[in-house]
């Protein structure tokens, strides 16, 4: 006996619920590499090498085109996100070069 349409919606959400509940663990943790990875090149690049942000992109893996990133000159650092997932800032210090921000766990 076919369901009612009324609860086919109600059906594939609960199965799309349960699939990002399968694989939050491993999504956010690529997220979080990703966006960490990608704070820590992009600083490096654009501190260290003097090049535009737009130009540091062409040192990132493939796969990583939704990483977003933001340069801050007062602080100098560069922040990058993985949209609704992660976020994460690399800062660079004189002599030192660039560092991560410690996570938050």
């Amino acid at each position: 006996m076919p369901l009612p349409r009324r609860r086919w919606p109600w059906l594939v959400l609960l199965v799309l619920a349960s699939l990002l509940a399968w694989f939050w663990g491993p999504l956010n943790g690529y997220a979080i590499t990703g966006a960490s990875y990608g704070a820590r090149v992009a600083c490096s690049c654009h501190y260290l090498g003097g090049r535009g942000l737009d130009d540091c992109r062409k040192d990132f893996e493939p796969g990583m085109e939704l990483v977003m990133l933001s340069a801050d000159e007062d602080t100098k650092s560069v922040t990058a996100r993985f949209p609704l997932l992660a976020t994460q800032t690399a800062t660079f210090y004189e002599g030192q070069g660039c560092r991560l921000e410690p996570w938050d766990r």
